[in-house]
């Protein structure tokens, strides 16, 4: 039995690319540091306001139970997480968006 195939032993090719040294988990190469796409707010970006009358385009900012998603998450600007949270309690007491869904 040759060296590379005691290396190959044990190892299934699933089909995979291979995704480099950090497994593809988005650390940079030789630092510790993860790297991510910085995310942008979508309000300021397309130059619209979140509205309490659109409530299509306000799931996208509310969990699946109905909770509003945190800045962090959805990349929106300070201002307009503001003014989002507004409209979707506007939309929750005019009954477009739920409270919570059970």
């Amino acid at each position: 039995m040759s060296s590379e195939d005691n290396q190959n032993r044990g190892r299934e090719d699933d089909g995979r690319q291979d995704e480099g040294r950090d497994g593809g988990r988005g650390f940079r190469r030789g630092g510790g540091k993860p790297f991510f796409r910085r995310k942008v707010c979508k309000f300021c970006t397309q130059n619209i306001l979140p509205d309490y009358k659109n409530p299509d385009a306000l799931r996208r900012f509310i969990t699946e139970r109905g909770k509003i998603l945190p800045r962090r998450i959805t990349g929106t600007c300070a201002k307009h997480q503001r003014a989002l949270s507004l409209e979707i309690k506007k939309a929750r007491v005019l009954a477009y968006l739920p409270f919570v869904k059970k």
